[in-house]
């Protein structure tokens, strides 16, 4: 069980850093009024995005397989269910709020391209509330997952 247990960690690792990474490459391109460095921005905050899907699989995966090796019964272990009903509540972020969003982002962001500056479309779009609510959202959710699973209180 413990190479399980230690692959679960290690993707979820992963899986956190690309969250922060993230979050931080953002925050700092919405910060700038400079396109060329919002644009640098974006493409390190995708490269760690794609950590973050890759990691939202992996750490699914390497979870169920430490609970099955773990012999871990959803019935007696509370903070498994809660965990993992924690985890489906940031998937559905994505359908709900990033891919609609991230739309509007992306159109906006592609106009500020051809014009060759920052618009107030893109300056809107970067703070859009529901996003920065879901990303926060997103943050508070991993640390309760990661308290639950470490924890193990109920």
């Amino acid at each position: 069980m413990d190479w399980a247990v230690l692959l679960h960690v290690l993707t979820a690792f992963a899986f956190v850093a690309g969250l922060v990474g993230r979050d931080v490459a953002i925050a700092q391109a919405r910060r700038s009024n400079d396109l060329a460095s919002i644009t640098t921005l974006l493409v390190v905050a995708n490269r760690f995005d794609s950590i973050v899907k890759v990691g939202s699989i992996t750490v699914l995966v390497f979870g169920v397989v430490a609970m099955v090796v773990g012999d871990l019964s959803l019935a007696d272990n509370g903070w498994l269910v809660a965990s993992i009903a924690l985890f489906a509540a940031v998937g559905l972020l994505v359908p709900t709020v990033f891919l609609p969003r991230g739309k509007v982002f992306e159109r906006a962001l592609a106009d500020a391209r051809r014009r060759g500056d920052v618009t107030s479309e893109l300056t809107a779009a970067f703070r859009d509330r529901a996003v920065s609510l879901a990303r926060n959202a997103e943050l508070v959710i991993v640390v309760v997952i990661i308290g639950l699973m470490v924890l193990k209180p109920f």
